[in-house]
């Protein structure tokens, strides 16, 4: 029976004619802007074995296609370009002088819930800074991202950051159960308050500073408003960094693209450090994100310190091609 020969699965999509000119155009361009910040292109295969993903914890069983080889081993179509790229310069890298700077541009495969508008197939474009750790990284990775945003929207964009070990300095003292402690997350991401408050009333007073995290979002105002809920050592050290990180892109002429969003904690749970999200002006859709990712090399036998983004290649086209 040939019941589905005409038609295309859930979450993929056919491009004609000017999709594919835009696509192009957007690919060409970042990677101008990526070589020209001295990254090198990387190429991994479309397959990976199960394990590199299942090693690292990054992402659920159901989200990723799998299939087998010849001989029965368990494969994935790649869920996303970082962990195969920690992979390779874990191991083929190993060697090469530090910091490794990397781009690449290729598909990936995600298995999302049907009807939610999300693809399970798109093309991803982004880097990895390898081997470089601190103020200087962070800053440079997200000045990155900033040129790669603005050479695709001019100043038509925004760019939200973050630190993921906010939320954690915060849920630790609500000692919350991990069921409570995903649920949390996803709805602080959400912005979803009546959720949330539900979610932590049972835990009482000690919660009412992770009900404030999705409230503590806009510009300099957020660290105002972040040193009245008097926080522990380890939260103020995080306000005071992320403070600095964002005094300075103002300064460097950045001031209305950035926004602060203390509630910014990436469902990807490889990260640990600074994590960010692009906007366009105009569309509610995220085309970028990233963050710092120290622990993921560790995984494969590399314990080094490691940040990169990347850009959904698929949905920067389409908002491209509705503001034509």
């Amino acid at each position: 029976m040939q019941k589905w020969f005409k038609n295309i699965p859930e979450g993929t999509k056919d491009s004609l004619f000017e999709e594919c000119k835009i696509k192009r155009k957007v690919e060409n361009e970042l990677k101008t802007v990526f070589e020209g910040m001295g990254y090198n292109e990387i190429i991994t295969p479309s397959i990976e074995f199960l394990d590199v993903f299942y090693a690292t914890d990054t992402f659920k069983s159901e989200n990723m296609y799998k299939l087998s080889d010849a001989k029965n081993r368990l494969l994935v179509l790649r869920p996303d370009c970082t962990t195969p790229i920690a992979r390779v310069v874990s191991t083929r890298l190993k060697d090469v002088k530090r910091p490794i700077k990397l781009y690449y541009n290729q598909n990936v495969f995600r298995a999302n819930d049907n009807f939610n508008g999300k693809r399970d197939e798109f093309t991803q474009s982004g880097v990895e800074l390898i081997g470089a750790d601190g103020f200087k990284a962070d800053l440079d990775i997200i000045l990155t991202a900033i040129s790669a945003l603005k050479s695709c929207f001019g100043n038509d964009f925004k760019v939200e950051i973050g630190h993921i070990g906010f939320f954690k300095a915060i849920a630790e003292l609500c000692q919350l159960s991990n069921e409570d402690y995903e649920l949390s997350r996803n709805l602080i991401e959400q912005k979803n308050l009546a959720s949330l408050n539900a979610l932590l009333s049972k835990y009482g007073q000690k919660a009412e500073k992770l009900k404030m995290l999705p409230r503590l979002f806009g510009g300099n105002e957020v660290f105002v408003e972040a040193e009245k809920l008097k926080l522990n050592k380890q939260a103020n050290d995080i306000l005071n960094y992320l403070k600095k990180l964002y005094d300075e892109l103002c300064n460097l002429g950045y001031k209305d693209n950035i926004i602060v969003d203390l509630g910014l904690v990436n469902k990807i749970n490889y990260y640990t450090g600074i994590v960010f999200i692009g906007y366009v002006d105009g569309s509610g859709k995220k085309v970028l994100s990233g963050g710092r990712y120290d622990n993921l090399l560790s995984k494969f036998g590399t314990d080094e310190d490691a940040t990169g983004f990347a850009i959904n290649v698929d949905c920067v086209a389409d908002i491209i091609l509705k503001k034509k």
